[in-house]
This record gives C-alpha cells, sequence and structure tokens, in this order.
C-alpha cells in the first residue's frame, strides 16, 4: 500500500519577465556563500544576488532584483551559461523563494538545470538573438505576459511567439509530473523498503521505517 502524493504537473508558466543579463553568471553570484549556512532554505529569497545588489554597506546598487517593476516578475531571462561554478542547490532555491518559476536563457550549466528540475522550474533555452529580443521587451513592457509552454516548447509574449529548447527528460518529468523525485520516493515507500531489504549489501539499521 502506498500514500499517494500527488505532485502538478507543469505544463505552462505564465508571468513578467525579469531580465538578468550576463554571461557565465555563476552560482556564487545567485546565493554568496556567506547565506548557505542555514538548516532550511527558507527566507534564501531575500539574498539572491546580493553582492550585486547591494555594496559592503548595505546600499542599494543598479540591479533588476531590486527595480521596483519587477518586484512581481516570476519569469527570469538570462543570457549564456548561466548557473555555472559550484553546484549548489541553493541558487535555484534562492531564485525559486524570491519568486521565480521559470528561467528562460541562451544555456545553462548542467547541474544548474537539474537542481532547477527538482524543484520544478523549467530552464528552456534559444539563441542569443532570441534571448536579448525577449530581455528588451521585457525592459520596455515589466507588466507584460510572458507564456512559456514546456511541451510545445514556445514562448509567447505580445505579439511574438518563439521556438524554443526544453531537454526531453525535463520535459518529460514536468509535463508527466514526475520532477520530484523525493516525492516519488515518499510515494512509494514500501516498495522502496522491501527493496532495499532484498538488497545484501544494505543493513537493517540502515533502513528507514515506511510510514
Amino acid at each position: 500500500m502506498t500514500d499517494e502524493i500527488e505532485i502538478p504537473e507543469v505544463n505552462y508558466v505564465t508571468g513578467s519577465g525579469i531580465p538578468v543579463r550576463g554571461n557565465d553568471i555563476d552560482t556564487d553570484q545567485v546565493i554568496p556563500a556567506r547565506f548557505m549556512k542555514v538548516v532550511t532554505f527558507d527566507g534564501l529569497g531575500e539574498f539572491a544576488f546580493f553582492d550585486q545588489r547591494f555594496d559592503d554597506e548595505d546600499n542599494q546598487k543598479e540591479h533588476p532584483f531590486n527595480d521596483e517593476e519587477f518586484q512581481d516578475a516570476n519569469v527570469l531571462v538570462v543570457n549564456a551559461n548561466f548557473g555555472c561554478g559550484s553546484s549548489r542547490e541553493h541558487a535555484p532555491q534562492a531564485l525559486m523563494r524570491w519568486g521565480i518559476d521559470a528561467i528562460i536563457g541562451e544555456s545553462f550549466a548542467e547541474i544548474f538545470a537539474g537542481n532547477c528540475l527538482a524543484l520544478g522550474v523549467p530552464t528552456v533555452t534559444a539563441d542569443h538573438e532570441t534571448i536579448n529580443a525577449l530581455q528588451q521587451w521585457v525592459d520596455d513592457n515589466p507588466d507584460g505576459e510572458i507564456q512559456v509552454d514546456i511541451d510545445a516548447e514556445t514562448v509567447t509574449y505580445g505579439s511574438n511567439e518563439i521556438s524554443v529548447t526544453v531537454d526531453d527528460a525535463q520535459r518529460k518529468a514536468l509535463v508527466d509530473g514526475v520532477w520530484d523525485t523525493t516525492a516519488l520516493m515518499k510515494s512509494n515507500a514500501h516498495s522502496v523498503r522491501e527493496k532495499s531489504e532484498s538488497l545484501p549489501y544494505v543493513q537493517d539499521t540502515a533502513i528507514p521505517e515506511a510510514e
């Protein structure tokens, strides 16, 4: 018997955009290491891009995450190799807790994209010219609606519909609602325990009780 845990399907993400320009923005820029000394991820959102947003005296610098017009945005638009550097899961956690539900970019570091998928946050890609045009449109239309269609691999904004690429495994996991592997394991806790008990190299004391 399993305890069913419903994992939402992620077919669409709709909302307004926020552009963060620059190639090779690494995870230390997304969430500085000193903010990672937390027991839970609660509250990480306020520290997203902290060192790019504030100087040493905590005075605001020019950054989209400080702009009033983007405070309700939930679709992040970035450039190439976003999320590179150390493979800290705190980076997508911070973005999600700031309010980001989807990221559109030229390319993403593989581990960063995987960590986003584990949160149900799609990372979709398009070429430089397409991304540049979308970033400019977001600047000009901060309240404009962007719709990301995961299954159809399209992004619609204003009068434009552009083709984007979604990794096949990511698209299937999001659309089928199987992106949260932790929840899936909890839903099948009894099966996981039975399998663990059948493995000779797993000690009984290391197998948690199925609730």
